[in-house]
């Protein structure tokens, strides 16, 4: 008796446990070079190509300037803007997290990329999870209700170069649907 006892309530902990393991999971930054396969194509609406010719694309670059680096300074920063959190929150992805959370090909110098809008891709990015929307999100993957409110979070007076944010006008650069 006292064996069964015993062995049960070791399947109940390890249970329990690897429950709390599966539900405490962080998904890890994969980098725009994971997406691109499945994102380049004219059917996916050619989404790595809009990407790369859009600002996005170099927001991380804008860091390495020196008028960014006096913009720091200026700001109070006694670093350079590519090591200034408050110019990385917004110009770049997965800098501020720990190393497990970041895989091997993943570049922060890639800046606002995929994986800045629609989370960290590691169990999201396989052609199997993404076949099923419901399953890719479950996996990760963020779709924004409200888009504007979170383009915003970054395209705002809080920056130092903010310029007036008409979001129909920048959306239109940057859309990427899926053609229809």
């Amino acid at each position: 008796m006292f064996k069964k006892v015993l062995l049960m309530t070791i399947f109940i902990f390890t249970s329990v446990l690897f429950a709390q393991d599966k539900e405490a999971k962080s998904f890890a930054f994969v980098g725009v070079d994971a997406c691109a396969p499945c994102h380049k194509t004219e059917k996916q609406g050619k989404q790595l190509e809009i990407w790369k010719n859009s600002q996005h694309s170099k927001a991380y670059q804008t860091l390495q300037t020196e008028k960014a680096d006096a913009i720091a300074k200026e700001k109070g920063s006694d670093k350079a803007a590519v090591e200034t959190e408050a110019c990385l929150k917004c110009h770049a992805v997965g800098y501020n997290v720990a190393s497990e959370l970041v895989e091997k090909k993943f570049k922060v110098e890639d800046g606002v990329q995929c994986e800045t809008c629609h989370g960290a891709g590691s169990e999201y990015k396989s052609l199997k999870v993404m076949k099923n929307k419901e399953e890719a999100i479950k996996n990760g993957l963020l779709i924004h209700e409200d888009i504007t409110k979170f383009c915003v979070t970054c395209h705002n007076s809080e920056s130092p170069t903010y310029k007036e944010f008409d979001f129909e006008t920048y959306w239109a650069k940057i859309k990427h649907n899926i053609p229809e």
